[in-house]
């Protein structure tokens, strides 16, 4: 684990959301139409609905949080679902307690 990468993709407003609204999908996310649930995660079209920004910067966003380990990507189809690694979480957490 890389605490450093872990907290820098966590420095910012918008990365740092999108965990937050991936914490709880079902109350931030309406379903996507081939996937019943959210079992697999979140499509990336809806996250970018939600953040507003371009779908390039959204990426590039769940790329940076992917790359620390805080998110799992899946791809069914042509649609790649992302959800929260939250073995990962629970370890920078955990870190962060006994560290600090």
């Amino acid at each position: 684990m890389d605490i450093l990468k872990i907290t820098a993709a966590l420095s910012n407003k918008t990365r740092l959301d999108i965990m937050h609204w991936l914490k709880n999908p079902e109350a931030n996310f309406s379903p996507h139409v081939l996937v019943q649930g959210f079992e697999m995660g979140v499509c990336v079209g809806k996250i970018h609905e939600k953040t507003g920004l371009s779908q390039s910067t959204t990426s590039f966003y769940l790329s940076i949080l992917q790359d620390a380990g805080l998110l799992t990507a899946t791809k069914i189809g042509k649609w790649i679902y992302y959800k929260r690694n939250q073995i990962a979480i629970d370890e920078y957490l955990n870190h962060l307690s006994n560290e600090i």
